[in-house]
């Protein structure tokens, strides 16, 4: 290869790489957070300790659904999870608990957060001396 064709090839490359970083930079400085209608909407999560099929899953979808207050759920059958969203202005964790409980003969207790986890200000699993997180903030900082 000739030096010319290298040259075209390292700018071309240089090029695409830094309007990538231009469009990342742009994304998130422009990136406004989701704002939703309902702000007394709350996730909560249930652990079984026993394994769930598919049958059992639609049976724990179907007993939730029925409890006023729950708007969506979510079962993980491989790691026993159900993640739930509930108007917490209707009911809470607690009674959501003890009601699915009472529909159905589970082995499962419901899922307490930690202090240490409630109080982080940002996502629990974004880790904050990361770079990513790093960047990120410096770039909201500087457009916001």
């Amino acid at each position: 290869m000739s030096i010319k064709k290298i040259k075209i090839l390292v700018g071309s490359v240089l090029g695409v790489v830094v309007l990538l970083f231009v469009v990342l930079v742009v994304h998130i400085a422009t990136a406004k957070p989701v704002v939703y209608d309902n702000a007394t909407l709350q996730i909560s999560r249930i652990d079984f300790e026993e394994a769930i099929d598919s049958a059992k899953a639609k049976e724990i979808h179907r007993n939730l659904k029925s409890i006023p207050g729950v708007k969506n759920d979510r079962i993980n059958m491989e790691k026993g999870v159900v993640v739930y969203f509930h108007d917490n202005k209707i009911t809470n964790s607690k009674r959501v608990y003890e009601q699915l409980m009472a529909k159905g003969n589970y082995n499962a207790k419901p899922f307490i957060i930690s202090n240490e986890l409630a109080q982080k200000k940002v996502c629990p699993v974004m880790a904050e001396d990361s770079f990513s997180f790093k960047f990120s903030r410096g770039i909201q900082r500087l457009f916001n």
